[in-house]
Formats: C-alpha cells, sequence, structure tokens
C-alpha cells in the first residue's frame, strides 16, 4: 500500500555530488563539481552565461547523467527550470495533482485503510496505521492549502480548470513554483524562480526560502535575492586550478572571497611571468656557454671538450623543463559588456504617448513624453501592462485608446521578455542578418554599423554555435545585441536583468547611466530598483506614485540623468 508513496527523509535526508564532470559537443561545461546540500542549508549557484548551472540543476535531479562523478539522493526533490514544457490539454489542476501524487496517494491509502479497518479485514489496524503515519509525515490535510495560498501569493493563476497552453511563460512559472512551495518537499532546485515574480511575490518567495527545513540549490542572477537567501555560493566562473569554487558567509562571503581569489590568481601570473623571464635568461646564457664550451680557449684539449659538452646539454635541457614547468597561465579575461554610442537629439521630442489603454491588458492609461537622456521606470504588479505598454511604444502592438507619436527617423527598439530566435543559425548569422536588414531599408548607415564581437557581450567561442545549443542566458545576451544592434534613440528594457549574469546587469546599469539615449525600464528586480531609485517611476495598476506630474516631468529630462 505504501510502496507507491514517496516520504520525504526530513532531518535525514542528504543531497550529494562529487567529482562530477560532463562535456557538450567536445566543450568542458562542468569540471570538478562538489557540493554537499543538508536539510537547512541553501546554495546559490552563479557564473556566467554558459557555464552549466542549469545542466548541474539537471544532474543533481537526476534527470541528466554526468560523464562521470557521482550523486547521491536520500529524500525528495523538487525543481523549476526556466522553461516547461506543455501540451495534451493539461490544467492548472493537473499541475497541482502532479506535483501532489504522494499526498493524493497517502490520502487514498488511508481511506482504503480507514474502509478495510470498518470491514474487520485482517491486518487492517496495522494498514491503517501506517497509511495515517504516511498522511502526517506528508502534513496531506493541508497541501492543497498550502499550494492554493502559494497561488495567491506569487500572483498565480488559481483557476484550476485553466489549460496550461494558453497561458505565459511566466504564469506557467508561477503557478509550478507554487505546487512545489506547497508539495514541501526535502530539496528545492530553483532555476531563476525570480524571473516571474513581482515585489510582492518575491518577498513572500524569500521568506519561505529562508524558512525552510529542507535544503535548496539556487540558480541565480538575483543578487537581493542571493543576498537574502544563500547561506553558501558555488561559483562556476574560472579558478586558477580550473575547477568551481565555495565560499561560505552567504552572497557577502562569496563576493568578498571572489575578489581575494581573482587577486591572488593575478599576483600568481605576475609571479610567473617574472620567473618566466628569469628562466629565459638562464636559458639563453646556458646556450652561450654550450657555444663556448665546445669552442675552449685555445690550448684546452680534446678530452676536456668532450667531457664539458654533455654535461652543459643536460644543463639546457634541465632549464628548458622548468621553463614547461612554469607555464604562465594567464587568467581568463572575463567578458565586458561594451554598449555602442547611441545616439541623442537634445531639444528634439523622440516619443509621446498619452492616454494608451489596450483593452483587457493595459487598462489605466498610461501618458509619457521621452526626450534625449530621459530615464523612466514602468512599475506595478504583475498583469498591470508593464510589457503592453512597452510593446505598444515599440509599435509592435496597437493601442485600444490614445494616441502614440514618434519622431521622424527616431529609432525604438525593445528588449522583450520573451524572444525566439532560429535555433538552428549560428548566433553570428542571426545578428548578421539583423544587421543587413537594418542597413538595407536605411535604418542605418552601413558605417554605423556594430559588429557583434565589438559589444563583448558573447565569448568568441559562442558565436558560431547554433542559438539551440546556447543556455537561456546566452540567448538573452543576443537579443540584447539585437536591439543595440539599431543605435536605438530610444531603448526600452522589459525586465532585462532576466538570465543575464551578475557581472553584465553591473555593466548594463552602468552603461543606462551615461547613455544619451532616452532608456525605459519595467522591472521588478530589487537592486536594478534601488540602483536607478532616482530615475522618474510610472506606476500602473495600483496606486500612482509620487505624483503623475512629477513623473511626467521627469521623463521629459533631456539631460543624462533625472529631471
Amino acid at each position: 500500500m505504501t510502496s507507491t508513496v514517496t516520504l520525504p527523509a526530513r532531518a535525514h535526508a542528504q543531497l550529494m555530488a562529487s567529482e562530477i564532470h560532463i562535456s557538450r559537443g567536445g566543450r568542458k561545461v562542468l569540471e570538478g563539481v562538489d557540493l554537499t546540500v543538508s536539510p537547512g542549508s541553501r546554495w546559490g549557484v552563479v557564473g556566467e552565461n554558459g557555464r552549466g548551472k542549469s545542466t548541474l540543476l539537471h544532474i543533481l535531479a537526476g534527470t541528466l547523467p554526468p560523464d562521470s562523478g557521482r550523486v547521491h539522493r536520500v529524500g525528495t526533490l523538487g525543481t523549476a527550470e526556466q522553461e516547461m514544457a506543455v501540451g495534451g490539454g493539461r490544467t492548472v489542476g493537473d499541475l497541482v495533482d502532479s506535483e501532489l501524487a504522494d499526498v493524493r496517494a497517502a490520502l487514498r491509502a488511508l481511506d482504503r485503510g480507514a474502509a478495510h479497518l470498518a470491514e474487520e479485514r485482517p491486518g487492517a489496524a496495522e494498514e491503517y496505521a501506517v497509511a495515517l503515519a504516511a498522511a502526517g509525515t506528508l502534513d496531506a490535510w493541508d497541501a492543497d492549502r498550502r499550494v492554493d495560498v502559494a497561488l495567491e501569493a506569487l500572483g498565480a493563476v488559481t483557476d484550476r480548470s485553466r489549460p496550461l497552453d494558453e497561458m505565459s511563460v511566466g504564469q506557467r512559472y508561477r503557478v509550478r513554483l507554487a505546487c512545489l512551495l506547497g508539495a514541501e518537499r526535502d530539496f528545492l532546485l530553483l532555476d531563476e524562480p525570480t524571473n516571474h515574480l513581482d515585489q510582492d511575490g518575491l518577498e513572500y518567495l524569500t521568506a519561505r526560502l529562508r524558512g525552510m527545513s529542507g535544503g535548496v540549490v539556487l540558480v541565480s542572477h538575483d543578487r537581493a535575492l542571493l543576498s537574502d537567501v544563500a547561506t553558501a555560493v558555488l561559483d562556476l566562473d574560472p579558478s586558477r586550478d580550473g575547477r568551481p569554487r565555495v565560499y561560505g558567509g552567504g552572497y557577502a562571503g562569496y563576493q568578498e572571497g571572489r575578489r581575494a581569489e581573482r587577486d591572488r590568481w593575478e599576483e600568481e601570473y605576475e609571479r610567473q611571468r617574472a620567473e618566466h623571464s628569469r628562466l629565459t635568461e638562464d636559458l639563453a646564457r646556458a646556450q652561450d656557454r654550450l657555444v663556448t664550451g665546445w669552442r675552449p680557449d685555445k690550448g684546452t684539449g680534446r678530452h676536456q671538450r668532450a667531457t664539458r659538452a654533455p654535461g652543459l646539454v643536460r644543463s639546457v635541457n634541465r632549464r628548458r623543463d622548468e621553463l614547461e614547468e612554469h607555464a604562465v597561465t594567464m587568467p581568463e579575461p572575463p567578458l565586458r559588456l561594451r554598449v555602442p554610442d547611441l545616439p541623442g537629439r537634445p531639444g528634439a521630442p523622440l516619443l509621446q504617448a498619452a492616454g494608451i489603454t489596450v483593452a483587457g491588458r493595459l487598462d489605466r492609461p498610461a501618458t509619457l513624453f521621452l526626450g534625449s537622456g530621459a530615464r523612466l521606470v514602468v512599475s506595478g504588479p504583475n498583469g498591470s501592462g508593464k510589457s503592453t505598454l512597452l510593446s505598444v511604444l515599440a509599435r509592435r502592438r496597437e493601442p485600444s485608446t490614445g494616441t502614440l507619436h514618434v519622431g521622424r527617423d527616431v529609432r525604438v527598439e525593445l528588449l522583450a521578455q520573451e524572444s525566439s530566435p532560429p535555433a538552428g543559425r549560428r548566433a553570428r548569422d542571426v545578428y548578421e542578418v539583423r544587421l543587413g536588414r537594418l542597413v538595407g531599408r536605411g535604418v542605418l548607415r552601413d558605417a554605423d554599423a556594430v559588429p557583434l564581437e565589438s559589444l563583448g557581450i558573447l565569448a568568441p567561442a559562442d558565436l558560431d554555435r547554433p542559438v539551440g545549443e546556447l543556455s537561456m542566458g546566452q540567448r538573452r545576451r543576443l537579443d540584447l545585441a539585437m536591439a543595440l544592434a539599431a543605435r536605438p534613440h530610444v531603448l526600452l528594457l522589459d525586465e532585462p536583468t532576466n538570465h543575464l549574469s551578475i557581472a553584465l546587469v553591473d555593466e548594463l546599469t552602468q552603461a543606462l547611466e551615461a547613455t544619451g539615449a532616452a532608456v525605459v525600464v519595467a522591472t521588478h528586480d530589487r537592486q536594478l530598483r534601488r540602483d536607478v531609485a532616482q530615475w522618474p517611476v510610472l506606476a500602473l495598476g495600483g496606486a500612482p506614485p509620487r505624483s503623475a506630474a512629477q513623473d511626467l516631468r521627469g521623463a521629459r529630462s533631456s539631460g543624462p540623468g533625472p529631471a
């Protein structure tokens, strides 16, 4: 009976990975990963896009075998991936039932045990006791309420009859996350869980993760979440010996340890360079002595020449071996974002929107005015119409009411939350096609075209990889490159930090502060909101910001910063 129910191990749960190695397409993805997740520990996994963070979660979950190494699991485990397959008419209720399958099985077993007990069947008392203990361990009677609470708190769809394929990626993710939180498994593996959450959802998730008795492995670029939740950090970026690094002390400990590690690596590199130079000079002198040994002073005997020569040869060879042993390993330089000069038109209006609404998507009229150097944050809970407004401003969607005027020859570009670049084409080719269209339509002069390599946004090895082989973060980088390719006068960014690495987000934030273009950002990223706290805010849904007039004046700023 109870064999069909998998019970949590609670305090006895274990999740350990040792010496994990895996390669894809001849390229090392993970090498020498060691990780021990215990109940109550919360691991943050960080690294540049494409370092294998999502791959590690698949290995820990048992859905992907490593090339070598071992994973040991004791206890129950739930995973929330960045993308979720849907189809077959599955509904929200089906997903809830799937995640609560053990709860459902335990309650069915309890009902059977009660019926058998009433029928006075032999062994019914023991059967009922076992079923009751299993249901109690799972806290089965409260499971659906826990899911309902999580659905509400995360702003997810609560209608259990709603088909999943009629929902957005973000809506489906929130439902899946709520189910996992309600199931209360021993371990949670979460891949970028904050990408689709608003402020209320972020606060709820943070509190739930901090209060979990089980273990958490959290792949995230959300700096605020890592600061609030992580007790330890696994860094998959390159190190001196090529192996991942583990830092205690939470996110602050990681930041301090990572800086110290990089400093030590660079100091060692400089020492190796000095040693390399010294050995090179010594080798040159040894070679000179070898030549001199074969040409001794006049009067020196042939026997002496013969005995000196082998010793000098051996010395030269030993020196050469020393050089090879002291091969210089230079720290791998990180990618550095280089945003091209985005043009401004001081004193000229770039974009004006008045009373914009979209039926069923943006109910509260939105009005704004953008000049060169304007800065604006669009805020509001999920469903308030932020993405819809940006889509209207980018002329990808028609408004139901209101007017939109874009200045003559003004280039407006949108980095949307979701895109689908051709999976079978190389990243370089996708970008080149984009540039070709911009130049061919006369949007850009050929001289203004920005080569993909110059942006510092994708590693050279990734430029010729098919888009379908890139990670979510690398595809997001390509999307950003495509938006920057047009060198827009107005740059619209919808949740720009989603999937991007911590370092790239910092660099992008600095670039946005400095550009002469107008910039509009819709984001729930708490750290990004703190970084642009001086920007004016346009609130959609709920209460208005400081005042609509104040926000409108701020959006009209013609300088590089807010009014």
